[in-house]
């Protein structure tokens, strides 16, 4: 029974006929280390389910910018393909995490050519704007939106807290491949940086239409109880001016305690092993890293 709701579960998340996700060779592979080890707070915050919350927390930030939901409402397959969108975040971010320097150069590269074809305008106030996917503001909001997430939904909802400082430090270099080199150094910076974009978010017709599309995806019905809990907890978990100008309510005070609850049992119900993570401490392993 675990078997068949870990091979479920993973089968979800990377789009694999088998749950093996088509990147845990790449993982595993490779004659290096990577940006991260074991004790840094990159790899404690996404080797856990935490990241399950972050994850729609970030797209939920991410539809205020109008250049960035442009890009996901022009050249995203979001709508028709949300899972396949999903495994090719998954992608990035477990690879950056978890693989050798190699492996992150090849997956930025993928990135980067996949950002060269989005480009367009978009408009305020009647004025059109162009931009780019590589922008130095785009590429920007959308590592806040994560960095921010991820550790915000990974510091309430698990039980192994990191420390913010380090891991909005760390997880600064994950971006250097893709171009960006303004990052936030720590958690005071990182905020200050949020609130730089006051001026510029918005929400409206497109952007409700996103998240109405985020809240509502199409999902096989043994997950939708669950990601209908992972949904609240996302919300809940939004500073309160980003939920004020997205129109969403503040969720009951239980979501907390069980998405805290929930994000266990998953653990218990597909087992403690996690391949991917498995896969690149057998590369430090044998490289003698570790």
């Amino acid at each position: 029974m675990q078997e068949f709701f870990s091979v479920k579960f993973r089968k979800l998340l990377s789009g694999a006929p088998d749950g093996v996700p088509p990147w845990l060779q790449v993982i595993a592979e490779g004659e290096t280390g990577g940006l991260y080890f074991p004790s840094d707070e990159p790899w404690k915050v996404h080797r856990d389910f935490g990241t399950l919350v972050g994850g729609i927390r970030a797209l939920l930030m991410q539809a205020l910018h109008p250049g960035s939901l442009a890009g996901v409402s022009k050249h995203s397959r979001y709508e028709t393909d949300a899972l396949g969108r999903l495994s090719g975040t998954i992608r990035w971010l477990t690879v950056t995490t978890f693989g050798s320097n190699e492996a992150v150069a090849n997956e930025a590269s993928r990135v980067n050519r996949l950002h060269k074809r989005v480009s367009g305008t978009y408009e305020v106030d009647a004025k059109p704007i162009a931009y780019r996917a590589a922008d130095q503001d785009l590429l920007l909001w959308v590592h806040l939106a994560f960095t921010d997430s991820f550790l915000a939904a990974h510091n309430q909802f698990t039980n192994n807290p990191v420390d913010p400082d380090a891991y909005v430090s760390r997880w600064g270099r994950s971006v250097a491949p893709l171009g960006l080199t303004r990052v936030p150094t720590n958690q005071a910076e990182l905020q200050a940086q949020l609130d730089s974009f006051d001026g510029v978010l918005r929400c409206d017709d497109q952007t409700r239409k996103v998240i109405g599309f985020i809240k509502r995806v199409g999902l096989p019905w043994y997950a939708r109880p669950i990601y209908r809990v992972l949904w609240l907890a996302a919300v809940a978990n939004l500073q309160p001016k980003f939920r004020a100008l997205l129109g969403l309510k503040t969720p009951g005070r239980w979501v907390t305690p069980v998405t805290s609850w929930m994000l266990r049992a998953i653990r218990v119900v597909i087992g403690p092993e996690s391949p991917i993570e498995d896969g690149a401490l057998r590369r430090l392993e044998r490289l003698g890293l570790i």
